[in-house]
């Protein structure tokens, strides 16, 4: 059953989508791709003659109710781009009447779903080490499968539209769809879109692809470089991570962000490279600042010659040069991560660059897939996000879904 063969008229569809927006501090949305996104599957079950029960998590509040993480304050921009009122459910887990009450072409957001602890099936308030931790943790498991009964019986479909939480086994990203039948339930547009971008990287690759990993730790990326080194031709690693690996072979970095437990392991992706012919593109010079700051003062250097009191903030104009030279050519590019602290203007070449040169070998024919909040944000920066071939919602669950690892929100539904 797909979204485009079911028949919506008259039922109630819960649909889990991923609006974790970006709130400024007044709760203003400062990035409303998650919410763009989400939309062609939201307008055609209203078109359809379908009334939606919208469900999504925001933020970080622990199984806790927390007023910075409500979805309030998202209602109104919720219901200006569905062009239609929005009620409002103060309470996820206490939204029956309000859903029973929904007539075709009505929607409802619900409260945030994390609100609850059993929405993410952790036991909250005892330690791993704990030994009635192992008890606690089968409890939860059961609670978890009552809040995913509860949440399913407020519809008659269940949609999954949200990729950034595909990698979760969580209530209602996973559990739910245990408690409808196959045909009745579904991938959403977006979540289909996703999944068939991540196809076209792994399974349908034109060469030579170049991948370019950016961020600041090596720790968090390590599975997805090890997986891309049997599949990349070039492989740019950027961001804070240069200097892990400029202090690995012996550099000296000054004040830049680095992992010391991590130099062994940087050596070793060095030589797996070697080993395996991809090109390993890292940075050979940077823009060093004598703070972290968008009004600090300056200089060029090399990655390994950075003094004392100064740190990297972004890519230098030669390495810049030779990540243009590895992306142009490639027919296939996976960006993930950015080049230097970006969010600072005075700091942003490094990332343009990378934009840049991906556009101008999608307008010769590559297929190009940025992916990952920061990545993502950097393109909408600089313009650039309908001139690349997709741009993801999903991080964690792109870089799970990339290092091959099977997403539960998506098995849920396929199998």
């Amino acid at each position: 059953m797909t979204i485009d063969n079911y028949d919506f008229s008259g039922k109630k569809a819960i649909v889990r989508v991923d609006f974790n927006v970006p709130l400024d501090e007044n709760g203003n949305i400062t990035d409303d791709t998650r919410i763009r996104g989400a939309l062609p599957t939201l307008k055609h079950i209203l078109d359809k003659g379908g009334s939606l029960i919208i469900m999504s998590h925001m933020g970080k509040p622990k199984g806790k109710v927390n007023p910075k993480f409500s979805l309030a304050q998202i209602k109104d921009a919720v219901a200006k781009a569905l062009g239609c009122d929005v009620k409002f459910a103060p309470d996820c887990a206490d939204a029956a009447e309000a859903a029973a009450n929904l007539k075709p072409g009505e929607v409802l957001l619900l409260e945030n779903l994390r609100f609850y602890p059993e929405e993410e099936g952790k036991p909250v308030g005892i330690d791993k080490a704990d030994p009635a931790y192992d008890e606690a943790k089968k409890a939860m498991k059961a609670s978890q499968k009552e809040f995913a009964k509860k949440l399913a019986g407020y519809a008659d479909v269940y949609v999954n539209d949200a990729f950034g939480t595909a990698h979760r086994k969580h209530a209602s990203t996973a559990v739910i769809a245990d408690y409808f039948d196959a045909d009745n339930k579904m991938l959403g547009y977006l979540m289909e879109k996703e999944v068939q971008a991540v196809d076209n990287i792994l399974s349908d690759i034109k060469r030579p692809f170049t991948a370019i990993m950016g961020g600041s730790k090596v720790s968090t990326k390590i599975g997805i470089i090890e997986n891309l080194m049997d599949k990349v031709d070039n492989l740019i690693l950027c961001g804070g991570m240069t200097y892990t690996f400029a202090k690995a072979q012996g550099g000296k970095i000054g004040n830049s962000i680095v992992e010391d437990d991590k130099l062994d392991l940087a050596l070793d992706i060095i030589k797996k490279a070697k080993e395996k012919g991809v090109n390993l593109v890292l940075g050979i010079d940077c823009i060093a600042a004598d703070s972290y700051s968008n009004d600090a003062k300056t200089m060029v250097c090399p990655v390994n010659e950075i003094p004392d009191g100064w740190e990297g903030l972004d890519a230098g104009p030669k390495t810049r040069e030779l990540f243009a030279e590895a992306i142009k050519p490639a027919k296939t590019i996976l960006w993930n991560g950015p080049a230097g602290v970006f969010e600072f203007d005075n700091f942003t070449a490094g990332s343009r660059a990378i934009a840049e040169a991906i556009v101008e070998a999608t307008n010769n024919g590559a297929f190009s897939l940025v992916g990952g909040g920061d990545s993502v944000a950097c393109v909408n920066k600089f313009g650039l996000a309908d001139q690349v071939s997709y741009v993801s919602t999903g991080g964690g669950a792109l870089l799970e879904a990339i290092e091959g690892k099977v997403l539960p929100g998506v098995a849920a539904i396929k199998g």
